[in-house]
């Protein structure tokens, strides 16, 4: 049976989250975000584009506020302390300069200084198709190191901002392939599914696309076409949220789970505790 990790006290200390879009919190750590908020972590979010495209009733200017609006209702259920917005258009971060990308994280990492780093897994892409949480995992991912470098960026420093170290990088994905840590996500569980609720634009969306999909494969699901014509929600994603942390539950002998590849003290953790002592 895989022990679970425990969430120690946050004691105020800060984790830095960086997203893609809106629901990216909510969906993939929603749980283990509730638990960092209800043990006194400070949570600040980066979301990187506006997920200005992603609705199927809305113009693109009345997406990217009921969007915002959500994803701050969102927040709040979660616990997140903070929202940093990028504002970069959605679904075209190709075109982004990743290097561009990774200078607006660096200077998040160096002005909130957290403990741990949180984003997308850049080495456990397998069935990942969504090219913005690839370039977001990839941009973060080299800015946990570089935003160490005092030669990079001295803009930020003569701004009153100072390198800084994370000591911590959890990484989620669709499919984390090298699993390090498990969170027991039970006594949250319903909360997480009252922050993905909050994203009723991106979610009806997303319901369309399955729809969508469903038909040109020959098939009618009932429940879609429901929410399609404007009804409950509720019903299509307790099965997403709840039968998701099951499955994730049951590789790890739990009932409900998160999982993360969780990298500490940049794997040096033996050295740590052979050489160092605590402050």
């Amino acid at each position: 049976m895989t022990v679970p990790t425990i969430i120690e006290p946050g004691e105020g200390r800060t984790i830095l989250l960086v997203v893609a879009h809106a629901d990216d919190p909510a969906l993939f750590l929603g749980g283990t975000i509730l638990l960092w908020a209800d043990a006194g972590w400070q949570v600040v979010c980066v979301r990187v584009t506006d997920d200005r495209w992603d609705s199927c009733t809305q113009t693109e200017a009345e997406t990217i506020v009921a969007n915002r609006a959500e994803f701050r209702q969102a927040a709040a259920v979660l616990g997140i302390a903070k929202i940093i917005e990028l504002d970069y258009a959605t679904d075209v971060l190709g075109d982004v300069s990743e290097v561009a990308l990774r200078e607006h994280v660096i200077r998040q990492i160096r002005t909130h200084r957290p403990y741990a780093l949180v984003t997308f897994d850049p080495y456990a892409m397998y069935g990942e198709d969504n090219q913005d949480h690839i370039k977001v995992a990839a941009a973060v991912d080299e800015a946990f190191w570089t935003s160490q470098f005092p030669l990079h960026h001295p803009e930020h420093l003569q701004a009153g901002l100072a390198p800084h170290g994370c000591f911590e990088r959890w990484y989620f994905g669709r499919s984390v392939t090298q699993v390090t840590d498990v969170v027991d996500i039970a006594p949250v569980l319903d909360r997480k599914l009252e922050a993905a609720l909050c994203h009723q634009t991106m979610l009806r969306n997303y319901v369309n696309q399955v729809r969508m999909q469903a038909r040109t494969g020959g098939w009618a699901v009932a429940m879609l076409d429901e929410v399609a014509e404007g009804g409950d929600l509720r019903p299509f994603m307790e099965i997403l949220i709840r039968g998701g942390a099951r499955q994730v539950g049951k590789r790890h002998d739990l009932d409900v789970a998160e999982e993360f590849r969780v990298v500490r003290f940049g794997g040096l953790e033996g050295f740590l505790a052979r050489h160092g002592r605590r402050l």
